[in-house]
């Protein structure tokens, strides 16, 4: 899966499959965790949020369970 870098200081790329509904997020840590079920809507608000790092930690890491990849 493609990831794109974005402008966060605990998030270093995000990447999506609207296929499976998988989203893939890579830390500034290097750990990689995808999401499953994630919709199309979720991941594009996501990327135009302003502060990546606080949707995350509100509409991610709360409301989906994580695998690492």
């Amino acid at each position: 899966m493609e990831r794109k870098r974005v402008n966060s200081s605990k998030i270093r790329s995000v990447g999506y499959d609207e296929k499976s509904r998988t989203l893939e997020i890579e830390l500034s840590n290097g750990q990689v965790l995808q999401y499953g079920g994630v919709y199309p809507e979720v991941h594009r608000r996501f990327m135009a949020a302003p502060n990546p790092t606080s949707f995350y930690d509100d509409k991610i890491a709360e409301e989906y369970s994580a695998k690492r990849a």
